[in-house]
């Protein structure tokens, strides 16, 4: 199987990067390493798996983000990941959510290194493709170094060579998710130093980082960086990304080109029942900083829910972008 680089990926975001987002950000760049949404092994082995697991080809390179914490359902769900064509799986064990601690998984799995390990072995003996953890540094006050270092030699030593790291330690009592992204300070120098001292294995960091600088920076240190919500709201950063980490020249799409490739998966996605605002509001930051991208956000913003709205809605958007 073909190696998967991580030097840059987006991150996995709830509500966000839903397929649509995934396609719509594949149009921008070629080669960073996309995400999908957190799927919980309940709804993988109870609800409407085959839509879960839905995604376009052109969206890969591609990551499965999975949580649990039952080995024998996390292993059963790994081979339907795998089986549905996903090129890694990874499990959330940094997730805060009070929906997430009830169900026994995200960041809460810190405080029970054997059992994600537990997961992480019989999920390595189900599937080929590689089994992936993201966590955070910490929890609540278990956030030392030594915790920390801790928990990934466990896991490593399940088999577990790849380690994505939110450099902020996670709050399970008191803020909310949205929170727990921002008040934690970034403590960015302990996943460098899990990085000096695991050296064999892969470490990607996460949180905070928003500039070509920035990454480049923390490549210096680490194997990969994890970009959030950048590269959501700013989507075409990452075509700079292709430019500046992977060498791409000659294929950088105009935004305007990014378009005009994404109407015809509009066409049929809507002509499948998709309404349109459930895809254009994954691309309303494309044209950020352009003259004319509040008129683009707006026109979409305004048009994109109404009945029968098509991709008449989007060239028209697009019409309005360098007009003042």
């Amino acid at each position: 199987m073909t190696a998967i680089d991580r030097r840059v990926s987006v991150a996995p975001m709830m509500e966000w990067t839903d397929r649509h987002d995934r396609y719509f950000l594949r149009l921008i760049s070629r080669r960073v390493l996309l995400y999908t949404e957190m799927v919980t092994t309940g709804a993988l082995l109870h609800g409407p798996r085959e839509r879960l697991l839905r995604h376009h080809p052109a969206e890969h390179p591609l990551a499965f983000q999975i949580g649990g914490c039952d080995p024998a359902e996390m292993a059963d769900c790994a081979r339907f990941v795998e089986d549905a064509g996903y090129g890694e799986i990874n499990i959330n064990v940094g997730c805060p959510s009070d929906r997430v601690q009830n169900g026994r998984f995200g960041a809460c799995l810190m405080a029970e290194p054997e059992t994600v390990a537990a997961c992480v072995a019989a999920m390595r003996d189900a599937v080929d493709i590689p089994v992936t953890v993201k966590s955070r540094i910490g929890i609540d006050d278990d956030d030392s170094y030594d915790s920390l270092a801790r928990f990934v030699r466990t896991v490593a030593e399940a088999g577990c060579e790849t380690f994505v790291v939110h450099a902020r330690k996670a709050i399970l009592a008191g803020l909310s998710p949205k929170q727990n992204r921002e008040v934690p300070p970034l403590q960015y120098d302990k996943v460098w130093r899990l990085k000096r001292e695991f050296p064999a294995l892969e470490i990607v960091i996460n949180g905070g980082i928003r500039t070509l600088p920035g990454i480049e920076d923390h490549l210096a240190q680490v194997d990969g960086v994890m970009i959030g919500r950048e590269a959501y709201q700013n989507p075409y950063f990452l075509a700079e990304v292709d430019r500046r980490f992977f060498g791409a020249e000659d294929d950088i799409p105009e935004r305007q080109a990014v378009v005009d490739a994404l109407l015809p998966y509009i066409e049929r996605e809507v002509a499948d029942g998709v309404h349109l605002n459930r895809i254009t509001r994954h691309i309303l930051g494309l044209f950020q900083g352009e003259r004319g991208a509040r008129a683009w956000r707006r026109h979409l913003s305004e048009n994109a829910h109404l009945p029968g709205a098509g991709t008449d809605v989007v060239r028209a958007a697009a019409a309005r972008v360098g007009q003042g």
